[in-house]
């Protein structure tokens, strides 16, 4: 297991505690802006760990008063890391198979994001990649691609239809909306409304309930649910039997069973 990132210069930080790999976005100054930095920090960071068996969650936070509020406008307009030189310079050396948005899709591990704040952007774009969102009771999600001239850049054009329906994710795309903490959990976007105060203990107690469970199991099912988005019954079915099949056989499966029997609570260790 890596040992924390917990330095105050680091833009993002990394901890692992109980199973849970809490990853916080750190530049509370700039309501923590996508700069190129932190652009490869995080993705990093989620790819440790995905990586590591020990972590069976991982959390995605902010410090300060903001989740995210999007990609750092300041460097886009001079042309360094994510952005553009008054339309005169364009990056090319973004690898997308390697950003955030991304490797939060190919996550094996379940992820929640836990908004501090606001979610602008490339922030709103990336709560959506994670599997669960809470939500702090003043956060707020703004689709305001379109108030910017551009459009969902990392995700929300795949993730909104499904989430809320073409004629729900049309409006809000369309319309570059703004949306309230009970506004988003009504629409689907988010699972619920916890007080401010209350945001990091709700996430770390849901984390840790799924983490009591068997974590390839866990994982298998995220999995299929991934790949049910884009396929048919029959195929699924099929896929979801293949998946069967090698979980029946792990130490975790058979200490479910014994558990279950025994009427206690089961001790998975993820093999």
């Amino acid at each position: 297991m890596n040992a924390p990132t917990d330095i105050a210069s680091a833009e993002v930080l990394y901890e692992v505690a109980d199973h849970v790999a809490t990853i916080t976005l750190n530049r509370p100054e700039r309501m923590n802006t996508i700069s190129h930095r932190m652009l490869n920090e995080l993705t990093g960071h989620l790819v440790t760990a995905d990586a590591d068996p020990d972590v069976r969650v991982v959390i995605l936070t902010g410090t300060g008063r903001a989740f995210c509020a999007g990609l750092d406008l300041s460097e886009a307009t001079k042309g360094d890391g994510t952005g553009v030189a008054g339309g005169a310079r364009v990056m090319t050396n973004l690898d997308l198979r390697e950003t955030p948005p991304t490797v939060l899709f190919n996550m094996g591990t379940p992820t929640i994001c836990a908004l501090n704040g606001s979610a602008a952007g490339y922030g709103m774009d990336t709560a959506l990649g994670c599997d669960i969102r809470l939500m702090a009771r003043g956060a707020k999600m703004a689709a305001a691609f379109t108030k910017r001239g551009i459009l969902p850049e990392s995700g929300g054009t795949w993730f909104l239809p499904r989430l809320i329906g073409w004629s729900k994710a049309a409006e809000l795309i369309f319309t570059g909306r703004t949306l309230t903490a009970d506004q988003c959990v009504e629409m689907g976007l988010a699972s619920r409304v916890v007080a401010e105060a209350d945001l990091m203990s709700e996430a770390r107690a849901l984390a840790a309930e799924i983490a009591a469970n068997a974590p390839l199991a866990v994982q298998a099912s995220k999995r299929m649910m991934r790949m049910g988005l884009d396929e048919g019954f029959n195929d699924h079915v099929h896929h979801v039997f293949l998946q069967l099949l090698p979980l029946l056989r792990t130490e975790d499966a058979k200490e479910g069973m014994r558990a279950f029997m025994e009427k206690r609570p089961a001790k998975f260790e993820g093999r």
